[in-house]
C-alpha cells in the first residue's frame, strides 16, 4: 500500500503573469523551486484563493529572483495576475516513508521572495 502525501507547498504565491498562448503549465521562480523541492516538469497542483478555482499542471523554472509565477496555456484561464495561489505537489510513500516524512513549506511575501520555510503545517485550533 502506498499514501498519496504533501510533498511540498508553496503557499500564498502572487501570480505575476498569465499568458495563454504560452505553450503550457506553470512558471515559478527557481528559488521557490529550490526550496520547496518542487523538480522541474514535476506535476504540481494549483489552488487559487482569490477565486477558488483548482488545476492540475506542471512546474518550469522561472528566473532565479525574478518573483515570476505565471500561468500558462490553457491554465491561464483559471487565474489573473495578482491572484493568490497554492502551489503543492503530491508524493507516493510506503507506510515507513509516510511515518517520517515532513513536507517542505515555503512561504513567499507578496513579491514572491522567501519568507520563511518550515517542515510542517500547525494544528488547527477548535
Amino acid at each position: 500500500m502506498h499514501f498519496n502525501l504533501l510533498k511540498a507547498k508553496i503557499h500564498r504565491a502572487t501570480v505575476t503573469r498569465v499568458e495563454l498562448d504560452y505553450e503550457g503549465s506553470c512558471a515559478i521562480d527557481g528559488n521557490l523551486l529550490e526550496a520547496s523541492g518542487i523538480l522541474e516538469y514535476e506535476q504540481i497542483h494549483i489552488y487559487n484563493i482569490t477565486n477558488g478555482k483548482r488545476f492540475v499542471t506542471y512546474a518550469i523554472r522561472a528566473e532565479n529572483g525574478s518573483g515570476v509565477i505565471s500561468v500558462n496555456g490553457a491554465a491561464a484561464h483559471k487565474a489573473s495576475e495578482g491572484d493568490l495561489v497554492i502551489i503543492a505537489a503530491y508524493a507516493a510513500m510506503d507506510p515507513a516513508e509516510a511515518a517520517r516524512h515532513r513536507p517542505r513549506l515555503v512561504y513567499p511575501d507578496g513579491a514572491n521572495r522567501i519568507e520563511r520555510i518550515a517542515g510542517e503545517i500547525p494544528v488547527q485550533a477548535a
